[in-house]
């Protein structure tokens, strides 16, 4: 893990709190060195301040997707804003907590998105991210970012065996996140999956033949 605050005190408490139960490799205080660090380190989460100096975190969401697209994004923020909240989770955030939290809400959080799921404090949207403004208007703000791309391969017509190989995990995880996923897209056959894909642009793209 990776922690990016500009209140030094606050990393370095967050730090101590999380040390047994994950491995923070570095603390940083602001977005570039973030973006530094995370390509250097290769973290499984990136625990971020939405505000800093500089590059802020949500400027920093969008490089660290498509730098390291298996690192979990979660945000923490002083500020109860919804609209930031539906910012960072149109980013692929996993995670947006308010800093009132308590340490239990945070792990609880961090274990959370490594499962593969996503987390919202219940004092923003009532905890559930299709509340955030825009969610309704765009249904792949409601899946977290292991759904989406299970949903993606799964489109494109690979089996759950050869996602599980792709993205290293077991094929029952493939198949809980699959099936989730449809669910909370109101999904349930395969072509019905498929025509979503082509509509949102989501399928994955095929290396040219010859």
């Amino acid at each position: 893990m990776v922690l990016a605050d500009d209140h030094k005190l606050l990393a370095e408490t967050l730090a101590v709190l999380l040390a047994p139960e994950f491995t923070v490799l570095r603390c940083v205080s602001d977005g570039a060195e973030l973006v530094a660090a995370a390509c250097e380190l290769h973290p499984d989460i990136a625990l971020i301040d939405v505000n800093m100096p500089g590059l802020s975190g949500l400027e920093a969401g969008p490089t660290l997707r498509r730098l390291l697209p298996d690192c979990r994004l979660v945000y923490l923020t002083a500020a109860q804003d919804p609209t930031a909240a539906a910012e960072a989770f149109a980013l692929g955030a996993s995670g947006f907590l308010l800093k009132n939290c308590t340490g239990a809400e945070l792990i609880k959080t961090l274990h959370t998105v490594l499962g593969g799921g996503t987390y919202l404090s219940e004092a923003i949207a009532g905890g559930d991210p299709a509340n955030l403004p825009g969610a309704r208007a765009d249904p792949m703000r409601r899946l977290s970012p292991r759904e989406r791309e299970v949903l993606r391969l799964a489109a494109g017509g690979s089996a759950m065996k050869e996602i599980a190989r792709q993205l290293g995990i077991a094929p029952r995880t493939v198949a809980f996140h699959k099936y989730r996923g449809m669910a909370t897209l109101g999904l349930r056959r395969q072509s019905e999956l498929v025509r979503f894909a082509l509509e949102h642009g989501m399928m994955p793209e095929r290396p040219d033949a010859g």
